[in-house]
């Protein structure tokens, strides 16, 4: 990648760095070229980071006052496989509901006016992305990514599951 694209695909990443960090949440990523299955157009690639980033960010708005979370994704691979057109430049995401569920390596730590709550690394995976309720639109190509995320911040971050006694 040339150095003018790397900077191009910085800016809009430092805006919406700035924009998490007001928000609660700082988003970052290791090594983005190298995440499964993410498309060969750079435009497309700097897209989904950008649409992953942003929905961090407004999870972050559940959290309580004070409370920053810092989000370092260190593998990310989408539902499904991506699979050349025929006639086309561009690929076609194709989801079997086999063993092309979204997964993702997540390094994240929680503070309260600066102190660590929490902290941890995950690997998290939706297997069952096809067979479950979604709440998202079948129009939003990313409806299995953000709710296998909303399902780790839950969990994870903000821990609203029921307890059963």
């Amino acid at each position: 990648m040339k150095a003018s694209n790397v900077l191009k695909g910085l800016l809009p990443a430092l805006a919406l760095l700035a924009g998490a960090a007001q928000a609660g949440v700082m988003v970052s990523y290791t090594k983005p070229d190298d995440f499964l299955d993410m498309p060969r157009a750079e435009r497309d690639r700097d897209q989904i980071l950008k649409d992953i980033s942003s929905h961090f960010v407004s999870l972050g708005k559940e959290l309580p006052a004070g409370q920053v979370l810092t989000v370092t994704i260190a593998d990310f691979d989408l539902a499904g496989r991506l699979e050349p057109r025929r006639w086309a430049v561009d690929e076609i995401r194709i989801m079997r509901g086999g063993a092309d569920w979204p997964r993702m390596t997540v390094n994240w730590t929680l503070e309260q006016d600066g102190k660590v709550v929490k902290s941890g690394t995950d690997e998290v995976s939706n297997m069952m992305y096809q067979q479950r309720m979604n709440r998202y639109f079948s129009s939003d190509s990313l409806r299995y990514e953000k709710q296998m995320i909303d399902d780790w911040f839950h969990k994870s971050v903000v821990d609203t599951r029921i307890s059963r006694r």
